[in-house]
């Protein structure tokens, strides 16, 4: 398998960590979104990686403790494991995954533990990216900066990253030991980062990873209304599907679309094009298991939107979508 080298690459941060322009989701591979599929995810993650992402996405949460995400990752890479950039999460107690209630362990024994199972589940001798997946408010963040910093200096991880963390939890860490990259919601439908988290990461040199770029598949118009889906879908329960919000963003969806069609490209092309246009520093992971939809994904790389297009698409969403992003039992406090 050979890797197409015209996807650009951008570089995270001032660590030296860099990636392709585009990178890939696993989540939906065995979690959210419906019943897992590893054959399709596979084939998604090799597509990828001919096409030449570089930067694969993954977390021990995606698994809900059985590490089944990671494995599929692991056993998808494995001839080409040294050219990719595999990153991966702690931070949840999945302890008891038949009543799992997102509970918080960032304990420095826990994080250990974590990494040294993931390390197996990836068929891997490092990670390339350690990220907090949430914030732990029971754990110091200059203990966890300190724990994974140590997990560097032992050649067990390279870059240490942090997720959906505001601008004091990041300064704070920071001070202990380089975030290399901060990865959080971001998309036209999603913008709280936009007012002080990106500036804080760009004073410090921390790279961005957009995750849900694609306002979890409500940007790439193939859509129906919460009740539709089933109970093991997020989006039956996702406040942007639910009656209201949801034909508000329709309507956004159909102007983008209106747009996208000017230009002769996708809608999803253009939601990550708009993305791209944010900042040189800036590496969305959209999650697919289609192959096809990962080459329409890559392909976005290379649109150009002009200044004109960029403020009709302002004009649509000034403020991102109606509806919060997380019922308020899961939505990170910053």
């Amino acid at each position: 398998m050979t890797q197409n080298a015209n996807l650009p690459h951008r570089k995270l941060g001032t660590q030296g960590l860099e990636a392709g322009a585009i990178g890939l989701g696993t989540m939906g591979m065995t979690m959210a979104y419906g019943a897992g599929d590893e054959k399709g995810g596979t084939a998604a993650i090799h597509r990828a990686y001919e096409l030449g992402v570089t930067l694969f996405d993954t977390a021990e949460l995606y698994g809900l403790g059985t590490g089944s995400n990671e494995q599929l990752l692991g056993r998808a890479v494995k001839g080409f494991r040294d050219e990719v950039v595999i990153a991966t999460k702690f931070g949840f107690d999945l302890s008891d995954p038949q009543n799992f209630t997102y509970g918080l362990d960032s304990r420095p024994e826990h994080i250990r533990e974590v990494t040294e199972n993931s390390l197996r589940h990836l068929g891997t001798d490092h990670i390339d990216v350690l990220y907090q997946h949430r914030v732990d408010p029971d754990v110091p963040i200059e203990d966890v900066a300190g724990t994974v910093g140590e997990l560097i200096a032992e050649g067990k991880v390279r870059y240490f990253g942090l997720s959906e963390a505001g601008p004091d939890i990041i300064r704070r860490a920071h001070a202990v030991h380089p975030v290399s990259v901060l990865q959080t919601e971001y998309s036209v439908f999603e913008r709280a980062v936009e007012a002080e988290v990106l500036p804080v990461v760009r004073e410090l040199g921390i790279g961005f990873v957009p995750y849900s770029p694609l306002g979890r598949g409500f940007l790439t118009g193939a859509v129906k209304p919460a009740a539709e889906y089933p109970a093991d879908d997020m989006r039956s329960f996702d406040d942007r599907w639910q009656p209201g919000n949801y034909e508000k963003n329709l309507a956004a969806v159909r102007e983008l679309t209106a747009l996208a069609d000017d230009k002769h490209i996708s809608v999803t092309q253009l939601a990550l094009a708009w993305l791209l246009a944010q900042g040189d520093d800036i590496v969305p992971i959209p999650g697919t298991r289609s192959p096809e939809r990962v080459a329409q994904n890559t392909a976005a790389a290379q649109v150009m939107l002009t200044p004109q297009n960029l403020a009709r698409i302002q004009r649509i969403l000034p403020h991102g979508a109606a509806g919060s992003r997380y019922p308020d039992s899961m939505m990170p406090s910053w």
